[in-house]
């Protein structure tokens, strides 16, 4: 299932990381761990920092620079209101298509030869 779930992830990565940038700002690990908390697996940098790279590029979020506590500091990311405007459109996107897999998947005869 893990597989599975990476694969899945990897499609709808935006819109999740959307949806956690709407509950507060984080930086990069913190968007992988909530992401990862929720149960859509683990989350490396090379697949998560692009992806925030064009959302940033796309207006959908910015970004500011927190120093560290005794370390390093860390890029700190925000949703836009463009982000949240976004986010309410894919989520009702995202629900006819889970809603349209649904009816497919509960099709009689599924799986069967």
């Amino acid at each position: 299932m893990a597989d599975a779930a990476t694969s899945w992830l990897r499609g709808a990565l935006e819109l999740a990381v959307a949806a956690a940038l709407a509950e507060s700002d984080r930086h990069g690990y913190a968007l992988a761990q909530r992401i990862e908390q929720c149960g859509l697996g683990g989350l490396r940098g090379g697949a998560l920092y692009p992806v925030l790279g064009r959302m940033e590029g796309a207006g959908l979020v910015e970004s500011h620079w927190q120093a560290g506590e005794g370390g390093p500091g860390r890029k700190v990311y925000r949703l836009t209101d463009s982000g949240r405007a976004r986010l309410r459109e894919d989520t009702v996107r995202w629900n006819e298509f889970t809603a349209a897999m649904g009816r497919l998947l509960d099709q009689p005869g599924k799986g069967q030869e």
